[in-house]
């Protein structure tokens, strides 16, 4: 049975391979564009660091497409975890409240006019068919019994955390708010995914690891953005002079990428030693 089910993962694997370099191109090729469109407009390139903000949700939705051709080359979505697209959608549905109509929390350059969000928002409407896909499509192929960490306390403990250390950017508490918890709630959705992987019994879908992996790799360009500008996202200090929410910021990424720690170096590994559409495996102590 578990040879059965390996074979045919690698069956998947093979198929997947023209898609895969397909997805790669387009995006990176969508992503050079606009760099380089934002460092000639502002002419030095640490002007055009701006741009990172937007060119990690052109990845964040790169990493969605992933999980899309997956679902749609295989007819399966074994290995995506419908909860950590849950926890995806409520992150993106909250940003978008505060950076659709207020200027607080968008780039400086001019990505941040129109393209940061339609990438955000095609990021949603990417998560909302997947979870259709996952839970009535094919829901014969979820693995919902894997899928059993439970996501409400991480949901509401990002709230309660945003309610406490939210910045005053928009000098609008409650879209403040808003956009404080999507950061949290983002920094948290990989816990189902990586959950899941842990009580799977066979190799890893080339397009799930992708996944996981592209959506660290828009976190960090999102960190190093956040690093730049996070003196900006001023608040009313519970300590004196202490900018709590900037560091808030700061943290939120960081404990993203520790939490992707382990994974990361399994992930590179396989992709070094099996090549770029190779299943991934994970040894015995990752097993729940």
């Amino acid at each position: 049975m578990i040879s059965n089910t390996i074979n045919k993962s690698s069956k998947v694997s093979t198929t997947q391979n023209p898609g895969l370099i397909r997805i790669y191109a387009v995006f990176v090729t969508v992503a050079v564009l606009v760099f380089h469109w934002v460092a000639k407009e502002e002419k030095y390139i640490i002007d055009a660091l701006s741009s990172f903000l937007t060119l990690s949700a052109i990845f964040q939705c790169l990493a969605f497409c992933l999980l899309g051709v997956h679902a749609l080359s295989t007819g399966s979505v074994q290995g995506i975890s419908a909860k950590s697209l849950q926890l995806e959608a409520i992150a993106l549905a909250c940003r978008l409240s505060a950076t659709t109509w207020l200027e607080g929390y968008i780039p400086n350059d001019s990505t941040g006019d129109f393209m940061y969000q339609f990438f955000d928002a095609l990021s949603l409407a990417m998560v909302l068919w997947l979870l259709h896909r996952v839970l009535y499509v094919h829901s014969e192929t979820y693995e919902v019994d894997d899928d059993s960490l439970p996501v409400a306390p991480l949901a509401l403990g990002s709230l309660v955390l945003a309610g406490l250390l939210h910045a005053d950017v928009n000098d609008r508490p409650v879209f403040d708010t808003l956009w404080m918890c999507g950061l949290f709630v983002s920094a948290v959705a990989v816990l189902p995914q990586l959950w899941l992987m842990s009580r799977n019994r066979v190799n890893i879908p080339a397009m799930t690891s992708h996944f996981v992996a592209v959506m660290a790799f828009s976190r960090i360009l999102s960190g190093l953005y956040m690093w730049r500008a996070h003196e900006e996202i001023s608040c009313t200090p519970w300590i004196k002079g202490f900018n709590h929410s900037g560091h808030a910021v700061l943290a939120a990424h960081a404990v993203h990428l520790v939490l992707l720690g382990d994974f990361a170096y399994f992930y590179v590994k396989n992709l070094a030693t099996r090549g770029l559409c190779s299943s991934l495996e994970l040894p015995d102590s990752w097993i729940v």
